[in-house]
């Protein structure tokens, strides 16, 4: 008896062992194969992070000020950067006008680009070489100036340019001066403040360089422009096609006749040559060469917005620019780096 009672601790105590042992290969075998995971995971996440280098992912911020006529352009252009470019840049557009905006980028710690809807001028480019730097020019697109009256003015839908000059300049006071016919009413005159470069264009190239008439109401906002022309059935006022453009419920644009028939500002009609030669310029934004060479984001949203430009300026009212002169670009701006 006591010698079985022996045997069945023997047994007791081998299996015991057994078990002991079965465990600590379970244990082992276990923590192998949590080490191998752990291992190949680290190994992706830092192919995960090889990758998104690879694919230049981007932080930091972007800052434009500058032309108004511009600004629909340009803040669409950015926003489809954000949202599908470079989701962790900031891309801030404001609009204070084209000389305002000038003001901002020429100075220290200045804006990244300023956009601008006519060339920079000689001081300007002055005072950037004072800071060191030649503003690269980006030329983004074309623009038709475009004279708004109400959209129930069913007399002034057509006037030549000598009458346009004629009205800005205070040559004629009431509709009926300019035609015997039209309503015996004061005219209105409305247009973007001198901050602008719409503002400049028009006296430099429109009223070639004659001042404006005395009462004429200058605002610094487009949308309250747009608001004032469609209120006021004397109104006459100019801004880009591409305020008209998109208030055509509230706005009708007055038809251009320079020698041959009217001419209707229109994606199709605007253009450096053609029937609305006249009133077609280009706009453009001007980037600072040096902070771009700083600051990674902002070279590589400079190459977006050329690649991007012809894709969104037919949507917010400019006609494109030739593919190849956009490619010249590019390729001007590669060689910055």
């Amino acid at each position: 008896m006591k010698f079985k009672k022996y045997l069945m601790f023997l047994l007791v105590a081998a299996l015991a062992v057994v078990l002991v042992a079965c465990g600590g290969e379970t244990d082992e075998d276990n923590s192998g194969e949590t080490d191998e995971d752990n291992t190949e995971e680290t190994n992706n996440s830092s192919g995960e992070t090889e990758g998104s280098d690879d694919t230049a992912e981007l932080e930091g911020s972007v800052v434009i000020d500058g032309s108004g006529t511009v600004y629909p352009l340009m803040s669409r252009i950015a926003e489809e950067y954000m949202v599908n470019e470079q989701q962790g840049v900031s891309v801030e557009v404001s609009r204070a006008g084209t000389g305002a905006g000038f003001d901002r980028f020429l100075a220290e710690n200045g804006t990244d680009f300023n956009d601008a809807s006519r060339l920079i001028k000689e001081e300007e480019q002055a005072k950037a070489e004072e800071l060191g730097f030649e503003p690269f020019e980006m030329k983004l697109a074309l623009d038709g100036l475009t004279i708004v009256v109400h959209p129930d003015n069913d007399f002034a839908t057509e006037l030549t340019n000598e009458e346009v000059q004629g009205i800005f300049l205070g040559e004629y006071t009431n509709w009926s001066d300019i035609n015997s016919d039209w309503p015996n009413e004061k005219i209105n005159t409305y247009g973007p403040n001198e901050n602008h470069g719409t503002y400049e264009f028009f006296y430099e190239n429109i009223l070639e360089e004659q001042d404006l008439v005395s009462d004429i109401n200058l605002q610094q906002d487009y949308s309250t422009l747009v608001t004032l022309v469609s209120e006021d059935i004397n109104a006459i006022g100019f801004f880009g096609f591409g305020y008209y453009d998109s208030n055509q419920d509230s706005l009708q644009a007055v038809g251009i006749d320079f020698g041959e028939g009217a001419v209707t500002p229109s994606l199709d009609t605007i253009g450096e040559t053609g029937p609305y030669a006249d009133y077609t310029r280009p706009v453009f934004t001007y980037l600072n060469p040096n902070l771009a060479a700083e600051k990674p984001q902002v070279m590589d949203y400079a190459r977006y917005v050329l690649e991007q430009t012809n894709e969104f300026a037919g949507d917010t009212g400019f006609a494109p620019l030739p593919e190849d002169e956009i490619q010249s670009q590019l390729e001007a701006l590669e060689a910055l780096q």
